[in-house]
């Protein structure tokens, strides 16, 4: 019996040496969960079910070697848009030519066709977007980046707020000429975009023609905005601010438009009717010509509610409008919530697509499948998949991977312990030798 008993020591040093090799060897493993090996003692069972007061056991059994789910250390800051990290519960969902697996490790990059991919050519799941843009949250696919162009968009909304010197005095020059500077007071410009995304300029100059009363003069390129070929005539539209210094929009005073720059209902402009061009040669035979291209088709609303008529410097305050050329994807990060973003080389970015995550009722019950990877399985119970930060889910970090949860520290105590295991259980066996030697040679 004893030489069973030290036996089974053997082997349990043995695999306590195994496992804490593993987890040394996979201390830089990215997502790596160490293990641990746990032990139970063994008894005989007695004839009846019943075990005697001077019982001695029969050695030691494995009984499990457990993972440990801990957070892993993050490393932040890697070059790669697509390096993620997981803060908190979950799991990566990848799929292997249609098996679901699970993983910590974030090293994803995309593959020749877009798709979002580890080393092992496993895909990552998500929701991707629709024709509009939007995040389809429901069923799981593989995450495709759309490294396509984004499409232009011809502005049509302009905000501009503004403030306009009270103190100004009118031009010394008039009428108004958009080459002459003394015949304004003040200009300021609004970058413009049509159907083929060219670039454009709206300049609005401001004449003050009274007490509180000013004209607002409209060129595109320097050109008219109807007749850009022909002619280089602004639109005047007339401006009258209160007492206060707030620009008047209805009733005595409001806004009067021109042919090209209407008032709305709600004291906004509508540029209508715009022509595109372009330059055509350089110099004195330069001429222009239409482009090609069209504007918004409902005209551009220009919303200059904000604008002032104060004791101050004239000028503008801010400015927004939502036209933009053709762009092409120039870097992505990742949210908190795994919403991916793609930035454009025109200054615009988008949601291309929403990363995942999934946990288990009990993630030991999660069956290891090599490459950092585990498999569902009937004790872990069934994966409940999510977006990140809801319900029990953890958040993700951008540019950054988990390490390996290894303590080298302490699996280098449990080499030394699991050798002097080992050593104190071949000494069992070594000392039971001796006796049975002693008895036979008393034969």
């Amino acid at each position: 019996m004893s030489f069973n008993i030290g036996l089974s020591g053997l082997y349990a040093a043995n695999k306590s040496l195994d496992v804490t090799g593993n987890n040394i060897a996979n201390v830089a493993t990215t997502g790596f969960k160490s293990s641990r090996v746990e032990f139970a003692d063994q008894y005989a069972q007695s004839i009846r079910g019943t075990s005697g007061t001077s019982s001695v056991g029969s050695g030691v059994t494995t009984a499990a070697v457990s993972q440990q789910f801990t957070q892993g250390t993050l490393t932040t800051g890697t070059a790669n848009s697509l390096d993620l990290a997981i803060n908190g519960n979950g799991f990566f969902m990848l799929s292997n030519n249609g098996e679901s697996l699970y993983t910590r490790a974030g090293a994803f990059h995309t593959d020749k066709d877009g798709f979002v991919v580890n080393s092992a050519g496993q895909n990552l799941q998500g929701y991707n977007v629709d024709a509009n843009g939007n995040v389809v949250i429901g069923a799981l696919s593989d995450l495709k980046i759309d490294s396509s162009n984004l499409e232009p968009k011809s502005t049509a909304s302009i905000t501009n707020a503004a403030n306009l010197n009270s103190a100004a005095v009118a031009p010394t020059i008039t009428p108004f000429d958009a080459t002459e500077t003394s015949s304004y007071n003040v200009k300021y410009s609004t970058p413009i975009y049509d159907t083929q995304g060219n670039a454009h300029t709206l300049d609005q100059y401001f004449v003050k023609t009274g007490t509180n009363a000013w004209s607002m003069y409209s060129l595109v390129d320097g050109r008219s905005i109807s007749d850009p070929v022909n002619s280089a005539v602004a639109d005047e539209v007339k401006l009258t601010f209160d007492s206060s210094g707030a620009l008047v929009t209805s009733g005595t005073g409001a806004p009067v438009g021109s042919a090209n720059v209407t008032v709305n209902a709600d004291g906004t402009f509508q540029v209508e009717n715009w022509q595109p061009a372009a330059q055509v040669g350089t110099g004195t035979t330069a001429t222009w010509a239409l482009n090609g291209a069209d504007g918004t088709a409902d005209g551009i609303k220009l919303d200059m509610l904000a604008t002032t008529q104060t004791a101050s410097a004239s000028g503008l305050i801010t400015q927004s409008q939502d036209g933009y050329a053709t762009g092409q994807i120039s870097a992505m990060n990742v949210d908190a919530t795994g919403n991916l973003f793609a930035t454009y080389t025109n200054g615009q970015s988008k949601v291309i697509g929403q990363i995942s995550l999934t946990n288990f009722a009990n993630v030991q019950g999660l069956a290891p499948a090599g490459g950092t990877n585990w498999r569902e399985t009937y004790a872990s119970g069934v994966p409940v998949s999510g977006v990140p930060e809801s319900g029990t889910l953890g958040y993700l970090t951008g540019q950054a991977l988990e390490d390996s949860n290894v303590d080298l520290t302490g699996e280098l105590v449990n080499l030394i312990k699991a050798q002097s295991n080992y050593q104190a259980n071949a000494k069992t066996i070594s000392t039971q030798s001796t006796i049975m030697q002693t008895t036979i040679q008393m034969t």
